[in-house]
């Protein structure tokens, strides 16, 4: 799960020894995936310092604020049943997370335990420093089918060993304010069961332009819209405008039955110059032309995709399940859910994407963290975390725990759900490189999303990435 976030490697998997790890080389490793996080945080540490005489005590690490109480309660209940260990418990921002586990790992004083991302183990394992699961007791003995479909083949390694137990999942959906849709002479009905297509967006995009309005009050579907004088976009822009387009461009291209690269894991070659990723390119930021999405640069970092909603500035927004809460806790503005369009083969398409926990290979109490990570990924723990938590928990009954807490605050969060629950998902871009691939692709977004250059153009950035696995 990303935070704002989420927005965010070419020898292949064979991991080096401990210490072949040098500071230098674990630094420019991580250094460019961190470059391009935003949102810091305080380091804030859970309960006392030191367990009770004769405990083991091991730390476990996670940045995400919204999920602290929830995990701070399992783990609780964690301690409960197994005495003989006490865990500290570090909460830390988004940009600081990264920084202080790389430099930890460099100083061999890291988190025996610590919350994982898709986008930064392939790295970790290269460097060697998260151990296999595999081999360690009560993690052998939860199965795959544990959780939802393909989350635990996301965090195994090359090499068929686990390096991260599922946490979580998120997904993509359509959010909204009732209000505004009310206003508008529609209601939730009108946004379900709309379709897309690259060669005229479908009934989703006569939606975004029957719900746009220039500065003269003019409807997007309306003779005399001027889309250069925009008061209100039919679709808000999105942070996540980068190589995986999580929250931004994936679902359209997805839905088409494009792929990222040539294999669901780890693939070698990734398809930017496939014509169906070209053509949703054309359509997607070829809505900045019809007046329909901001151009590049008009919303800044401080006016994300949540506050353009809330202040009109845009009718409808792509959203990752973590940003439920934020959505929902916007002052003015009553949150509605409604599922992606349908695509080219049939059905929405959504990223899947899941956090995991992992275990560093440094740390000399792996026994106690695999147990703390197998009760974290148990039934108990994961309806306890999905009775307090803003996201998805990994297994069903973690899910089923979180639709019903959310359903108690009168929201339907099932648009989110419905898309793992039918299959209609595809799978974050599990791959080496990542860092440079990113590096190396995201002017190309930029200057489509600046008009300066056509989907077609993105061929030549792909062979660029594909050189990365020569």
């Amino acid at each position: 799960m990303n935070s704002p976030i989420h927005r965010a490697r070419a020898a292949r998997a064979t991991t080096p020894p401990s210490s072949a790890l040098t500071r230098r080389r674990l630094l420019q490793g991580s250094a460019a995936l961190a470059a391009g996080a935003v949102g810091a945080g305080a380091l804030s540490s859970c309960g006392s310092a030191s367990g009770p005489a004769g405990s083991t005590e091991i730390d476990y690490w996670l940045w995400d604020a919204n999920q602290l109480p929830a995990y701070s309660a399992a783990i609780d209940r964690f301690m409960e049943l197994n005495p003989d260990v006490f865990v500290r418990v570090t909460q830390l921002g988004w940009d600081d997370y990264w920084t202080k586990l790389t430099a930890s790992f460099v100083a061999e004083s890291g988190p025996d335990a610590f919350a994982d991302h898709l986008a930064r183990y392939p790295e970790f394992l290269k460097l060697g420093v998260i151990a296999p699961l595999d081999g360690l007791g009560p993690l052998d003995e939860i199965p795959a089918d544990h959780f939802q479909d393909g989350l635990q083949e996301l965090w195994t390694g090359q090499d068929g060993k686990r390096y991260g137990l599922p946490k979580d999942y998120d997904t993509i959906a359509v959010m909204y304010d009732r209000t505004m849709l009310e206003e508008e002479g529609l209601s939730p009905e009108d946004l379900e069961n709309l379709d897309w297509n690259p060669e005229d967006g479908g009934t989703f995009e006569k939606m975004l332009a029957r719900l746009a309005l220039d500065e003269n009050g003019v409807r997007g579907d309306e003779e005399g819209f001027d889309p250069e004088n925009v008061a209100r976009y039919g679709m808000a822009a999105d942070a996540a405008v980068d190589y995986t387009g999580q929250s931004s461009w994936s679902a359209f291209a997805l839905s088409t039955g494009w792929t990222f690269t040539d294999a669901d894991t780890w693939g070698t070659r990734f398809n930017y110059d496939d014509e169906r990723f070209a053509a949703t390119m054309d359509w997607y930021f070829g809505l900045v032309d019809k007046g329909l999405f901001p151009p590049f640069g008009v919303f800044g970092d401080s006016s994300p995709a949540q506050t353009q909603l809330q202040s009109g500035k845009a009718a409808l927004a792509l959203a990752g399940s973590w940003m439920i809460s934020t959505f929902n806790n916007m002052e003015g503005m009553e949150l509605g859910i409604a599922p992606l369009p349908s695509g080219p083969v049939g059905t929405p398409i959504s990223m899947f994407n899941g956090l995991g926990d992992s275990i560093s290979a440094q740390s000399d109490n792996k026994e106690e963290a695999a147990r703390l990570v197998a009760f974290l990924g148990s039934d108990e723990a994961q309806r306890a975390i999905g009775e307090r938590a803003p996201f998805f928990p990994s297994t069903d009954a973690g899910t089923e725990a979180a639709i019903e807490s959310y359903a108690a605050e009168g929201l339907d969060v099932t648009p989110f759900t419905d898309r793992v629950k039918n299959g209609e998902t595809g799978l974050y871009p599990l791959v080496e490189n990542s860092a440079a691939i990113m590096q190396n692709m995201q002017s190309a977004f930029d200057q489509c999303w600046m008009r300066q250059i056509d989907g077609a153009d993105f061929a030549a950035y792909n062979d660029r990435v594909n050189d990365l696995f020569t």
